[in-house]
């Protein structure tokens, strides 16, 4: 199950991979990828990481569950394969880029262009039933994810972390905030996207950050 994720984040995080939940996890994601129909495909689960090695990693935007309808979770939190009609908090991020630093984003909803920015995808949860959403969470990946947060934070300086929602601030409460920026607002999903996430300048607000510590910038497009 390990063998897609990058080589700077097996030394970071190898500590987890010998942990008696991480052996479970494994046993279990195993088991259901032989039996069940699950998302994203095996060589997609940690292809955030795969895309954003640990010592390129600047931004950080956390989701929780991959998608789980047909052929859309291709393991970066947000995004679905090219030529897959956009979900509605996509199309909402989209909204809100094009209206916070005035350019229309590709309407292509993979994101990988970020993600090899520098813009680590990451979802809490790493793999899902399909048409069964959360049929994956306490299982394990929230402690594996929880660890790969804890680590940003505490081996990396003036990381950007972007928490949308609850669920994502929550998540949020290991980083050390005296040592990287935050930005939080509501959920981009249409059941909250009104009270908070737009207008809230996200992508803007990253950049300026950037910039200021001398980092390049996120192309949103």
């Amino acid at each position: 199950m390990l063998k897609e994720i990058h080589s700077s984040w097996k030394t970071l995080i190898k500590d987890q991979f010998s942990q008696d939940y991480f052996k479970i996890l494994s046993e279990f994601v195993t088991s259901e990828y032989n039996t069940r129909t699950i998302y994203p495909t095996q060589k997609e689960i940690f292809k955030a990481f795969d895309l954003c090695p640990f010592n390129k990693t600047k931004v950080i935007i956390i989701g929780q569950d991959p998608y789980h309808g047909l052929n859309q979770a291709n393991g970066l939190s947000f995004a679905v394969h090219k030529n897959i009609p956009l979900p509605p908090s996509l199309k909402n991020i989209f909204k809100e880029i094009e209206s916070d630093v005035g350019i229309k984003p590709e309407q292509n909803g993979d994101l990988s262009r970020f993600a090899t920015q520098g813009v680590l995808l990451l979802n809490a949860t790493l793999t899902v039933r399909a048409q069964t959403p959360g049929s994956h969470q306490n299982k394990g990946w929230e402690q594996f994810t929880d660890a790969v947060i804890k680590k940003l934070s505490d081996k990396k300086e003036h990381l950007v972390f972007i928490l949308w929602g609850n669920y994502a601030k929550k998540k949020g409460l290991v980083i050390d905030r005296n040592k990287h920026c935050i930005i939080e607002s509501s959920h981009p999903s249409p059941f909250s996207a009104h009270n908070g996430f737009f207008g809230s300048k996200p992508f803007s607000k990253t950049n300026e950050y950037l910039k200021k510590i001398g980092v390049s910038e996120i192309d949103w497009r």
